[in-house]
């Protein structure tokens, strides 16, 4: 299983948000100090997100995540502020190794289909953020119907993994809810990673034996709750 640390940038600096609202974050410092000190600590992929350009300032970061791509040469999977197809191409051939494309992918289902036909499907990721069982778009404040139907659908149209996060525990560092993981798992046929809720060695298991191909690493991380080198000897 994959274990991927987070690096959310928020205006230039390294952050953590509670439940995705912009007035709780935290800094941590620089993204590239943070990017280091994971990679350092063992971590073989990062999961990268422009806070920025998911608040409506796509632009912003570019250079930055750019650089961060090119200075640690390990896997990065990137969201936040794809609203096109032209955004996610552009992003793609700076050499990040996938896109998570969540608002875009309910807006425009079939911009999946055209970046995974151009670029190959195991480079385009969908989100599905679900809370209260329901697809959560827009910054988490609106939702779209059934979480489960639309990762079939993300499937379908060619999404080669998706990354599940459950915005109900998300930030809140008091474990993960495996059941809803292990419905969405046994229902679709690809890579499914994890992110929201996970502060512990016990949801590292958890996920594990449900199946997750990997757990994303966030506010239980950079407050201490988990430690990434016991988060990564429990993921083998």
């Amino acid at each position: 299983m994959r274990i991927f640390p987070a690096v959310d940038i928020l205006g230039g600096r390294c952050v953590q948000l509670v439940q995705g609202k912009r007035e709780s974050a935290t800094a941590y410092g620089d993204p590239f100090s943070c990017a280091r000190r994971w990679i350092a600590a063992g971590a073989e992929a990062l999961h990268v997100v422009n806070l920025d350009g998911a608040f409506g300032e796509s632009a912003r970061n570019a250079d930055l995540i750019r650089a961060l791509v090119k200075d640690t040469g390990v896997e990065i999977e990137l969201g936040g502020g794809i609203r096109s197809v032209k955004d996610g191409a552009r992003w793609l051939e700076t050499g990040v190794t996938r896109i998570i494309l969540s608002t875009l992918a309910i807006q425009n289902p079939e911009s999946i289909r055209q970046l995974a036909g151009e670029f190959g499907s195991e480079r385009v990721m969908a989100g599905v953020d679900a809370k209260d069982g329901e697809i959560a778009i827009q910054g988490w404040q609106e939702t779209a119907g059934d979480y489960i139907r639309w990762a079939e659908t993300f499937e379908l149209l060619g999404a080669g993994c998706l990354l599940y996060t459950n915005v109900d525990v998300e930030g809140l560092q008091q474990g993960v809810a495996i059941g809803p993981v292990r419905n969405l798992i046994s229902r679709v046929h690809v890579p499914v990673v994890v992110a929201g809720g996970v502060s512990g060695r016990a949801d590292i298991a958890a996920l594990r034996e449900a199946g997750a191909y990997g757990a994303v690493l966030g506010s239980a991380l950079y407050s201490g709750k988990i430690n990434l080198s016991e988060a990564l000897e429990e993921s083998r």
